[in-house]
């Protein structure tokens, strides 16, 4: 299989999950699919070192998490905020609009954080990585990835309280 080839069925078997990660760090649908397509052509133009790499799939991670957290990413102007979400209305066995309020919620509760403890966040306890792992990938010592997931998982209980029941969606 010639390099092409090998990236080609490298995209084709983690673009899903590197557009997951993308969202939930971006917190919007076109600044994930920015985030991957400019983690996927960095990977791109350097796919002979990344596939020499001793796993691919970490490396390809580090450069989404890299890119997230360059401030020197382009903005684009041309995009226009809307005033409602796209409601995701994809199956499953919970009520959608439920769903669609959490996921609004977390991603609300995420945007309050700096954009590294996003990234802690999102590593340790989205993609199940280890500290040692999003030390690694983050370029932070483990002990700083403790500090900071402990603080920002402080700073999501508190957005995140529980509304209590009787006051979700009345509007009388």
């Amino acid at each position: 299989m010639d390099g092409d080839e090998e990236f080609s069925a490298f995209v084709a078997a983690r673009a899903d999950h590197l557009y997951r990660q993308a969202w939930l760090l971006t917190g919007s649908r076109s600044s994930a699919e920015d985030l991957v397509q400019t983690a996927l052509t960095k990977a791109y133009a350097a796919w002979s070192r990344v596939r020499r790499a001793d796993d691919p799939v970490a490396y390809v991670h580090g450069v989404l998490m890299k890119s997230f957290l360059s401030d020197r990413r382009r903005r684009w102007t041309s995009e226009l905020p809307v005033a409602e979400p796209r409601v995701d209305t994809g199956g499953g066995g919970a009520d959608p609009a439920d769903a669609q309020v959490e996921r609004l919620a977390l991603v609300g509760a995420l945007d309050g954080l700096s954009r590294t403890d996003r990234a802690v966040v999102v590593l340790r306890y989205w993609d199940d990585r280890s500290v040692a792992e999003t030390a690694t990938t983050l370029g932070l010592s483990e002990a700083a990835v403790k500090n900071r997931s402990l603080r920002a998982l402080r700073r999501l209980a508190d957005h995140l309280e529980p509304v209590p029941d009787d006051t979700r969606g009345s509007h009388r």
